[in-house]
């Protein structure tokens, strides 16, 4: 496993971020994995030398940092690892239960950290943008969260490059902490971060963390024209199937199973090393079900492209609305 920057800060993590949005509570959905069930993916992980770990509070709404906290423990001192988890989702009925208020940041990290059992976290991510608090006041809250203590670093997930942009010149302008990183919607069969928001990043020397690099296994090659699939979490997952699921991410997904039987490698191997080969990519977030696949993954790292075969998997692209924002 290679370890690299995030970004212009001085935390190494590993080039494969393990996120545990399977780890929790498998009444919240049929394919997550309680804890003894999630125990051999993160024993897996820090053998494979994964050092970098993300979850969030509305992952089995609090059960997966659970888990989370619990097999960090188990498994390795404090100072062996990375983790992040997210605030801004629906903790419950109440309107301040939810967004990038003040309020719900100072509330947020505290409960994160005692279902984590943590003193405080590496990285404290928002998880999407809120439309109805000040960013002013979100971004100092942040900054309050990091002096106190509470977290190193912090990062932002999906949203629109101009509002990046103006959370980051909030936090320069007033000299509060700014956004060390960005986890935004990326894979093969979605590409509309190209445009603006990797560049960006790239140009300010943020770290990308994509989630979903296999489109919620869709880049697995095992997903059916007509619906569904074969595994668990393609027969319960009706996000997939709004985000992906179009003729054109079909004929993406072909290619890469076509690329990997001829290099007798697998489908998901072949769609992760695309994401490694790309600008600015520094550790995508991927989720599995076994250790068996995160092995397989992680082989990805030393698997490489040629330009025929990128231009292969890009070439059947075509253009979708902005998704994964909300």
């Amino acid at each position: 496993m290679d370890y690299v920057n995030l970004g212009n800060s001085g935390l190494m993590v590993s080039k494969i971020c393990l996120g545990t949005l399977t780890f929790g509570d498998p009444a919240w959905r049929s394919w997550v994995l309680d804890v003894d069930g999630s125990r051999p993916i993160m024993q897996q992980a820090f053998d494979l030398g994964i050092t970098f770990f993300d979850t969030a509070d509305m992952y089995s709404m609090g059960a997966s940092e659970r888990v989370v906290g619990q097999l960090l423990k188990e498994m390795a001192p404090r100072d062996e690892y990375v983790v992040a988890t997210k605030v801004h989702s629906v903790m419950g009925d109440r309107p301040t239960q939810r967004g990038l208020s003040r309020k719900h940041i100072m509330e947020g990290i505290e409960a994160s950290l005692e279902r984590l059992d943590l003193d405080y976290v590496d990285i404290y991510i928002t998880h999407r943008w809120d439309y109805t608090t000040p960013i002013e006041e979100t971004m100092e809250a942040l900054h309050d969260v990091k002096k106190a203590g509470l977290t190193q670093y912090i990062g932002a997930s999906s949203m629109h490059a101009w509002q990046f942009a103006k959370a980051q010149a909030a936090a320069e302008s007033n000299g509060w902490t700014k956004f060390i990183s960005m986890q935004n919607h990326y894979n093969l069969v979605y590409r509309e971060e190209e445009r603006e928001m990797i560049p960006m990043c790239i140009d300010q020397g943020v770290a990308v963390t994509p989630w979903s690099p296999l489109a919620r296994g869709f880049l697995a090659g095992n997903r059916h024209r007509q619906g569904g699939g074969a595994s668990a979490r393609a027969q319960d997952d009706p996000l997939a199937a709004e985000l992906y699921y179009r003729d054109a991410d079909f004929a993406v997904a072909d290619q890469a199973v076509e690329i990997a039987r001829k290099r007798g490698a697998e489908p998901a191997q072949v769609a992760l090393a695309w994401m490694l080969a790309k600008p600015g990519i520094v550790a995508p977030v991927i989720g599995v079900s076994s250790a068996a696949q995160l092995e397989q993954l992680c082989a990805a790292t030393d698997f490489q492209l040629s330009s025929d075969e990128i231009a292969a998997l890009e070439a059947p692209y075509m253009p979708k609305a902005v998704m994964g924002h909300d």
